[in-house]
């Protein structure tokens, strides 16, 4: 019996920002997969015809010139969209490439596209939770695949082209074994709980004996070897409040702001969906956007009683 025929797009785009409600494509490649197999590339620059910001420039290196004559939007769309045609869209951190297909495909054809999202991102960090990282760089490295032309379309593509159906088949010898605990389902959520507790009993106990071993040093201990050679020791370290409008003018000045201040994302998401901030306040901050990531996970709701 023949092999059933799998297609997958995988692709990338790079944009004149980073906010999708406003910002446009300058370049989208896109390879076709046939059962993990490369069988067609498409890549074009973009026209966006509007700015394309410094920092996005600074990224990927595509100027207004080199766009210049470039297909526009309206003209390129339905070529990228007769290569996608109905079939999965393979990216890493899928929301951001769909995004903005799907904003320009209602631009152009006045209709939203429906097309299977595949996030590799999310694949991978749930196949690898205790890398650091995982960019499209850590999973290329992963898979000995190596990237070249990054933050090029292309280069992006290709990379994650020949590092998914590695990347795939761990998933779902993954997903085949999580299918089989689905009718334990019931007993695996309480298990779940008693893990959960075992783990904060547990990180209770390590803090108690944390205590010992401070009042161990401070009664002028000296440090500790185990038997397999690691060693305990006792540091203290002072650290300061600082009057941020005091120190903000220094940091600017030497160049650290960004270094030394992290945003609240979460609080800044709230102002601008919320209703105290005016239009204007909510444009200039929409502006500021550098990036577009999605979170999935499990919550557990404890009883109140």
């Amino acid at each position: 019996m023949a092999r059933k025929k799998i297609v997958e797009i995988v692709l990338d785009t790079e944009t004149t920002g980073l906010d999708y409600t406003r910002e446009k494509m300058v370049e989208f490649a896109a390879v076709r997969l046939e059962n993990g197999k490369i069988k067609d590339k498409f890549q074009t620059l973009i026209n966006p015809e509007q700015h394309i910001r410094r920092s996005s420039i600074a990224i990927h290196g595509i100027t207004p010139e080199m766009v210049e004559d470039a297909p526009t939007e309206s003209e390129i769309m339905p070529k990228i969209m007769e290569f996608i045609g109905e079939y999965p869209i393979v990216a890493h951190n899928a929301i951001f490439d769909y995004s903005f297909l799907n904003e320009a495909s209602k631009r152009v054809f006045d209709k939203e596209i429906y097309n299977e999202r595949i996030d590799t991102q999310q694949m991978f960090k749930e196949i690898y939770p205790e890398l650091e990282a995982h960019g499209l760089n850590a999973l290329t490295q992963k898979f000995n695949v190596e990237l070249k032309d990054h933050h090029r379309a292309m280069g992006d593509t290709m990379g994650l082209a020949l590092a998914y159906p590695q990347l795939k088949k761990l998933y779902i010898q993954k997903y085949d074994w999580e299918s089989k605990q689905l009718d334990n389902v019931d007993y695996l959520f309480e298990r779940y709980l008693r893990l959960q507790n075992t783990v904060t009993t547990l990180q209770s106990e390590m803090q108690d004996l944390k205590s010992v071993f401070k009042l161990y040093f401070e009664q002028g201990g000296s440090p500790l070897t185990s038997q397999e050679g690691d060693v305990l020791v006792y540091n203290s370290k002072q650290s300061f409040g600082y009057d941020f409008n005091e120190i903000k003018p220094v940091l600017e000045e030497i160049g650290a702001l960004e270094k030394a201040v992290k945003i609240n994302t979460g609080f800044v998401d709230r102002l601008v969906n919320g209703k105290s901030l005016d239009d204007d306040k909510k444009e200039i901050i929409k502006n500021a956007r550098q990036e577009l990531t999605e979170t999935r996970n499990i919550q557990v709701i404890k009883n109140s009683k």
